[in-house]
């Protein structure tokens, strides 16, 4: 009784071990989600962020020059009597026993515009990090979008595969018990099987291109794992409009890689402005106090002074000539950066928009196109039925239907994926 217990028990655990697990439920998900989701767990977009938080540090480093520099000192010195430094410099030579502490401050009072200069292109820098934070979010979200349309696309087509396999699975029966009663040839029946073959290996890629496409929207929705999705269907987006001009317009204006060029730009024509106040005069106002607890004789217990210190360049080598000269040269070609960015803009907008305009018609085409098949494969049958024509015609007729139903499966999805790109190309897509 013990072993035959013992082996009851070792069979139902084995059973259960043994025994196939569930598949994971697939996750409801719509298009807004998708975005959502790829926007927080993006890397790319936690790096700009972290960027232009940086590049905003640089307009408080710019802007510190407009406040007093102040500092403490602590000194102690001694000397032999009759001391002097006689080499190494044209200051005084004295050196005169003391322990002092003091604070010396120094404030400037204008440097003739180098320093706004430099804190309007820091803010005009910081603005461009932040327009690239808006591109890389436009970038991940024609990302997400082209992914799921994908999925849409690759589950339309599983269904297209299924539904062509359950059709031809019908004919070939039908041929098979024709051709066992004599009523049709081996060779309809061999034709037959083909096209079921045919349609087992769409049914096939089609799962495993549904399979691929829910592994890239994983991807792009910053998961390091593949899921299984269950996605909402979008509406269909409006034709798009007539005239491309005013959609380049918008692109110029609003697409973020852009606007954070033309940022660029400006800041750099900021900095050689400031590159060309180096020349200028910078006056200060500067000011030491302190006391001398222990000191030679014939120095005060206490100290204070203040004194406007005017600096003038006067000769260096030509380097702010030459420091100048580059940030002209810069700013010259971040000019040139943009004109190239602003023809390739108008460039990817007008294609955009003949590529969605192209789309847009392919819907109406492709309806036409499975209305047409449709009728088609129904005559085709008819005929067939009736000894009018071979199997080839009808395999013919099969084969234009199951074309067409991709066609019209795939249409849809590619038109949303095009208008999609569209929105990008004119920054719409944020």
């Amino acid at each position: 009784m013990r072993i035959a217990a013992f082996t009851l028990i070792i069979g139902v655990t084995w059973t259960s071990t043994a025994a196939p697990q569930p598949p994971a439920s697939p996750v409801v998900l719509t298009l807004q989600e998708a975005e959502r989701r790829s926007l927080d767990l993006n890397p790319q977009i936690r790096a700009g962020h972290a960027a232009a938080l940086a590049a905003s540090e640089t307009i408080r480093q710019a802007r510190s020059a407009y406040f007093p520099t102040a500092f403490g000192s602590l000194t102690g010195a001694g000397a032999m009597d009759g001391t002097r430094i006689a080499a190494g410099g044209l200051n005084n030579p004295t050196i005169l026993d003391r322990f002092a502490a003091g604070v010396a401050v120094s404030q400037l009072i204008t440097d003739f515009g180098r320093t706004s200069n430099l804190v309007q292109g820091s803010a005009l820098v910081a603005d461009s990090r932040e327009k690239d934070v808006d591109a890389r979010r436009a970038d991940v979200l024609l990302q997400v979008d082209r992914a799921y349309f994908n999925a849409l696309r690759a589950e339309a087509v599983l269904r297209v595969a299924r539904q062509t396999v359950d059709a031809r699975q019908l004919v070939a029966d039908q041929i098979k018990a024709l051709a066992a009663s004599g009523l049709k040839s081996g060779l309809d029946l061999s034709f037959a099987n083909v096209n079921l073959s045919e349609a087992r290996l769409l049914l096939v890629q089609a799962e495993n291109d549904l399979h691929a496409s829910h592994a890239s929207l994983s991807a792009v929705l910053g998961l390091d794992h593949a899921e299984t999705y269950e996605l909402s269907e979008e509406p269909l987006p409006g034709p798009p409009s007539d005239d491309s001009a005013p959609l380049v317009a918008r692109g110029l204006r609003d697409r973020p890689d852009v606007v954070a060029q033309r940022l660029s730009v400006d800041a750099s024509r900021r900095f050689a402005d400031a590159e060309r106040s180096l020349w200028m005069p910078a006056i200060s106002l500067v000011g030491a106090a302190g006391f001398t607890p222990y000191h030679q004789i014939g120095l005060n217990d206490r100290y204070s002074a203040a004194g406007v210190n005017i600096t003038l360049p006067v000769a260096n080598g030509n380097l702010f000539s030459a420091r100048h000269a580059e940030a002209l040269f810069r700013a010259q070609s971040q000019d040139y950066v943009l004109r190239d960015l602003q023809n390739r803009v108008s460039r990817d907008v007008t294609v955009a928009w003949l590529d969605a305009r192209a789309g847009y018609q392919r819907l109406d085409l492709a309806n036409q196109l499975v209305m047409q098949a449709t009728s088609a494969l129904d005559l085709a049958e008819t005929r067939y039925n009736l000894g009018l024509s071979s199997i080839v015609e009808l395999t013919q007729a099969q084969l234009n239907k199951t074309r067409a139903d991709i066609e019209q499966a795939s249409a849809r999805y590619d038109y949303q994926a095009r208008t999609a790109a569209l929105r990008y190309q004119i920054g719409d897509l944020k």
